[in-house]
C-alpha cells in the first residue's frame, strides 16, 4: 500500500512539472508573438508626398509596389544604361552631342502639354506686351476633354502671368489664351508658326494642332523633344518660370490661389534643373522633358507615354544618376 502510495506522489510530481514547463514555454511564446513589430518605413525626403512614394520601399502588404531608380554596374564600375520605365526616352549631351541613354527615340507618339514649351517660344517670338492684361473668354475653354480651370470666363489677367501659369502649372486656359491674342489672325495663325518654328528647330517629325496639347494629334519624337527643350533654354522667361516651384495669384477681389509646379523633381531640388515641363493625356502617358546640369554637363532629356505619374520622374533621376556616374 504505502509502495503504490510512493509511485502515486511520485507520478503526480512528474506531471506537475511537465505541465508547468509546457505551460511556462507557451506563455513565453505568447508573449514573444505580442511585443513583435511590424516593420514600418518612413520616408527621409518631406518635400513631396510624390517623390516620397518614389523613395518609400513597399512592405509586404502593399498591393503594388513603387518603382525604384536603379542604375546597374557592370565590373570595374563602368555604369551601364539604365532600363527606362517609359515607352521612348532619349538624353543628350548638348555640348558633344553624343547621345547617352535612347529608347524608341525616333517613335512619334502624343506629346500632351510638352506642346506649351512650343507655345512659350512662339508667343514670346511675338514680341507680345508681356503686362497687357487678357480677358479669357469661352474660345479658350477646353471642350475636348473638359478638363477643370480656375480661371473663369470675363477674368482678365496680365499676360506674363498667363505665361507662368501655362508652364508652371500646365493651366491650359492660359496656354490657349496667350497663343489666340499673340498675333492677329488669331489660333491658326498661332499654329502654322508653332509648326514654321518646329521645322526650324530640326523637329522634321513633330506636328502642331493646337496650343495646349489637349489633342493627341499634337505629336512628336524623344529626339525632337531634346531640341524644343535645348532652344527653350535660350528664354529667360521659360528658364525662370518653369522652375518656379509655387506662386499665389490673386483670382479675384478676395481670392487667392496657391499654384503648384506640375514637376514634383522642380518642387523638391532633387538636382540642377533649368528647363521643366511635364504632360499627361490618356493618348499620350504621362510625359517629361529636361534641360539639367549634370556635372557640369547640360543634358537635354525627354521620356514618353511612361508608366503611371512616379515613371518619369524615376526615369530623370536614373539619367541624372547615370550621366553623373561617368564622370
Amino acid at each position: 500500500m504505502i509502495k503504490k502510495l510512493l509511485i502515486l506522489i511520485l507520478c503526480s510530481t512528474f506531471l506537475g512539472t511537465s505541465y508547468a514547463a509546457k505551460n511556462s514555454s507557451a506563455t513565453k511564446a505568447k508573449t514573444h508573438k505580442k511585443i513583435k513589430k511590424k516593420k514600418t518605413y518612413s520616408s527621409s525626403n518631406k518635400g513631396d508626398p510624390i517623390l516620397d512614394a518614389i523613395n518609400t520601399p513597399a512592405t509586404t502588404t502593399s498591393k503594388r509596389r513603387k518603382p525604384k531608380p536603379v542604375t546597374p554596374v557592370v565590373s570595374g564600375g563602368i555604369p551601364r544604361q539604365p532600363k527606362l520605365i517609359s515607352y521612348a526616352g532619349y538624353a543628350v549631351d548638348l555640348n558633344t552631342g553624343e547621345a547617352l541613354v535612347s529608347k524608341n527615340a525616333s517613335t512619334q507618339l502624343s506629346i500632351a502639354s510638352i506642346t506649351k514649351l512650343m507655345t512659350a517660344m512662339v508667343m514670346l517670338d511675338s514680341g507680345a506686351d508681356l503686362d497687357e492684361y487678357i480677358t479669357i473668354e469661352e474660345d479658350d475653354v477646353d471642350h475636348l476633354k473638359n478638363t477643370f480651370s480656375r480661371l473663369r470666363v470675363g477674368m482678365q489677367l496680365r499676360r506674363r502671368d498667363l505665361l507662368l501659369l501655362a508652364l508652371m502649372s500646365s493651366e491650359n486656359r492660359a496656354a490657349h489664351a496667350i497663343a489666340r491674342t499673340a498675333y492677329p489672325g488669331g489660333i491658326n495663325v498661332f499654329i502654322q508658326k508653332m509648326n514654321a518654328k518646329a521645322k526650324a528647330l530640326g523637329m522634321n517629325n513633330s506636328q502642331f494642332y493646337d496650343p495646349t496639347g489637349l489633342t493627341p494629334r499634337n505629336k512628336s519624337t524623344a529626339i525632337d523633344l531634346t531640341k524644343m527643350v535645348a532652344a527653350a533654354y535660350k528664354y529667360e522667361a521659360i528658364r525662370e518660370d518653369t522652375t518656379t516651384k509655387g506662386a499665389d495669384v490673386m483670382l479675384g477681389r478676395n481670392y487667392t490661389h496657391h499654384y503648384m509646379n506640375s514637376d514634383a523633381l522642380v518642387r523638391t531640388d532633387k538636382f540642377q534643373i533649368e528647363v521643366s515641363k511635364t504632360g499627361f493625356i490618356n493618348e499620350a502617358g504621362h510625359c517629361l522633358v529636361l534641360y539639367a546640369v549634370v556635372d557640369n554637363r547640360p543634358i537635354a532629356m525627354a521620356f514618353l507615354n511612361s508608366v503611371g505619374k512616379n515613371g518619369r520622374l524615376v526615369d530623370a533621376m536614373a539619367v541624372e544618376r547615370y550621366v553623373d556616374q561617368m564622370q
